[in-house]
């Protein structure tokens, strides 16, 4: 089966208002930029999807990617563990303003949330946060004398990932670090959307490199020169470039 989708309008056209989206990259390293400014275009062209809860490792930087989201007000509920990061006041003028929602996760607790997705394990106990104010509701229990926090799984209906090579069949390698949580969210998404890099026929990948098996992977998108969160906000960058907002009806 051809997962190849011919343009990023088509690749983000059947994510609905209300969705769960993981969204990968680690800081900008790996950030799906591309898919993720299609689905603001398509946010400010028709009003949808809105009222989106995104999954990341932070709540975004400046005013592009998850920022520029979040800006718009696509977002209703943020998941992750560094919502203050390098520059969050996107996010942070949103949540001292209560039109916001944050669940704050550990870093590793979040990986393995996300991992115990796509395993199929409803639920698992970490150390992690007992005591603190995050375990707060959650059921404890004693193992070989040691109090665990008991976690549940993270599930999403659409994941956007980047990936550098990516064949006709979903099949998937990454750059170095810009992995990152991709993988694990491919399998923790009912649907998981991939920027790639290079599009390569069938073969044009040694499956011994193959990372992200295709059978996790809904369709792909070639994005030839791809963008770096990092480089564009160095270059004080805004998406869209005059931030406009939703007409509202």
């Amino acid at each position: 089966m051809d997962k190849r989708i011919p343009n990023l309008a088509e690749a983000v056209a059947g994510i609905p208002d209300d969705a769960t989206v993981m969204i990968g990259g680690f800081g900008g390293s790996g950030a799906p930029i591309e898919l993720i400014h299609a689905l603001i275009d398509r946010y400010l062209a028709t009003g949808s999807p809105g009222n989106l809860t995104v999954i990341n490792n932070n709540a975004g930087n400046g005013h592009v990617g998850i920022a520029a989201m979040i800006e718009q007000g696509m977002v209703r509920k943020m998941v992750c563990s560094f919502p203050r990061s390098a520059d969050p006041r996107v996010f942070t003028d949103k949540y001292l303003a209560g039109e916001i929602e944050l669940e704050l996760v550990p870093q590793g607790t979040l990986a393995e949330r996300i991992r115990a997705g796509g395993a199929g394990i409803p639920a698992f106990y970490t150390p992690t946060s007992y005591g603190t104010d995050l375990a707060k509701g959650k059921p404890v229990a004693e193992f070989d004398g040691r109090p665990y926090v008991q976690e549940r799984w993270l599930k999403a209906d659409f994941a956007l990932i980047k990936a550098e090579l990516g064949d006709h069949y979903g099949n998937l390698t990454y750059r170095m670090a810009a992995r990152n949580f991709s993988p694990l969210m491919a399998m923790a998404a009912a649907r998981t959307i991939a920027q790639v890099t290079q599009a390569v026929a069938p073969g044009g990948i040694d499956p011994e490199t193959v990372v992200t098996p295709g059978i996790f992977v809904s369709g792909i998108v070639e994005v030839a020169n791809p963008a770096q969160e990092e480089a564009l906000n160095r270059a004080d960058a805004a998406y869209p470039p005059t931030r406009p907002q939703k007409v509202q009806a």
